[in-house]
C-alpha cells in the first residue's frame, strides 16, 4: 500500500519519526505541497490508496484524477481543507485528530494571557539591555502589570479546550462564565453559563474556543467589540477568521481593547497587510499552540491509530 503525506514538516520537523507509518505501507513525505497547484497535488498523489493532508486542500478536481484513493487522514483537528461532499461521492474516507492539543491549547491560552498582564519578556529585554543594574532601586517596571485574581474570564464556546482554561483560570482565583451556541451545564459551581451579550458585558478578558463556520466567521466586529468593557482583553487560540481584524484593529488602537492575544490569524502565513501587525498591544504567535513536542507525538499516535483502524475495517474518528 502506498502512503503520501503532502505537507508533514508541520507535524514532523524532524524531532519525531514516520518508522509506524512505515510498517502499514510504502510512505512519501513531501514537507510541503502547494496549496493552490493542483496538478501537483494529483501528480503527487498519483496511485496511492492512503493521503495525509494537514492544510494541503483535497477537493472534487483532485478526487476525480486518483482514483485508487482510498482513505484520507487528516493531521489536524480542522478538516475543512477536505471536501467532505466530494470524498463521501469518491468513497474516500476522511478522519481528523480530535482532542490531541486540550492541554497544549489552554496553556497556550495563558501563556499569551500572562505575557500581556506580566509583561515577563518585556522586563526580561529590559534586563540584558543593562536598565536594572544601571537603576537606582532594586526593582522597576516598564509597563503596568495586571493581578489576574478576581478578574472575569469569559469564554466563547465551551468545549474541552474552554474547559482546561476554566480550571486554569479557577487555580488562579479568576471568576469563570462562558458562552455557548447551545445550553451546556457545567458540574462545577465556580463557572456558569450566560447569554453571549452578557459575556461581552462582563468579561476582563474573553478567550476564544469556537470553530470557524458561516455563522461564526467575523464574530468579533465593531458591534460585538461595542458591547464589551473598556479595556478588555482579547485572547484567539481557535482560528483566525472569528476576528474582524480590522475592527480588533481599530479597538486595540482606540483603547477600547487594552490587549490581544493571537496564535491565529485569518490568512496563514500573516500577510503584511494585516491590521493587526500595525496595532497597539498586539501579541501575535504563529499558529504554535499546538506544536509542542509532546503534543504533536500524540497527535502523530491518533494518526496512525486512525489508518490502522481504517485497514482493520473499523474505521474511527471519521468525518463523512
Amino acid at each position: 500500500m502506498e502512503i503520501v503525506v503532502l505537507d508533514g514538516y508541520a507535524l514532523n520537523p524532524g524531532d519525531l519519526s514516520w518508522m509506524n507509518f512505515e510498517k502499514l505501507g510504502e510512505v512519501t513525505v513531501y514537507d510541503r505541497t502547494s496549496y493552490t497547484d493542483t496538478d501537483e497535488i494529483i501528480q503527487r498523489i498519483g496511485d496511492a490508496e492512503v493521503v495525509l493532508t494537514n492544510k494541503t486542500p483535497i477537493n472534487e478536481a483532485i478526487l476525480a484524477q486518483v482514483p485508487n484513493l482510498r482513505y484520507v487522514g487528516v493531521i489536524a483537528t480542522g478538516y475543512n481543507v477536505v471536501d467532505i461532499e466530494a470524498a463521501a461521492k469518491h468513497n474516500v474516507v476522511v478522519t481528523n485528530i480530535p482532542s490531541y492539543g486540550t492541554d497544549a491549547v489552554a496553556q497556550f491560552t495563558f501563556a499569551l494571557l500572562l505575557e500581556i498582564t506580566s509583561q515577563v519578556g518585556t522586563h526580561n529585554q529590559s534586563v540584558h539591555a543593562g536598565e536594572w543594574e544601571n537603576s537606582v532601586d532594586f526593582m522597576y517596571t516598564k509597563v503596568p502589570l495586571m493581578e489576574l485574581r478576581g478578574k472575569t474570564l469569559g469564554l466563547i464556546g465551551y468545549g474541552a479546550i474552554a474547559y482546561a482554561t476554566a480550571k486554569i483560570a479557577h487555580a488562579m482565583n479568576m471568576e469563570v462564565i462562558y458562552a455557548n451556541h447551545r445550553p451546556k451545564s457545567a458540574e462545577e459551581e465556580w463557572i456558569k453559563q450566560v447569554p453571549l451579550e452578557v459575556l461581552y458585558q462582563q468579561a476582563d478578558i474573553i478567550s476564544l474556543h469556537i470553530p470557524q463556520t458561516a455563522e461564526t466567521t467575523g464574530m468579533i466586529n465593531q458591534e460585538a467589540i461595542s458591547q464589551m468593557k473598556d479595556g478588555v482583553i482579547l485572547i484567539n487560540t481557535a482560528r483566525g477568521g472569528l476576528l474582524d481584524e480590522q475592527a480588533v484593529a481599530d479597538a486595540l488602537n482606540s483603547g477600547k481593547i487594552a490587549a490581544a492575544g493571537v496564535d491565529v490569524v485569518s490568512t496563514e502565513p500573516i500577510e503584511s497587510e494585516n491590521p493587526l501587525l500595525q496595532a497597539k498591544n498586539c501579541y501575535i504567535t504563529p499558529h504554535i499552540a499546538w506544536a509542542p513536542v509532546e503534543t504533536r507525538q500524540r497527535l502523530m499516535g491518533i494518526a496512525v491509530d486512525n489508518l490502522t483502524s481504517f485497514l482493520n475495517g473499523e474505521p474511527k474518528n471519521t468525518v463523512n
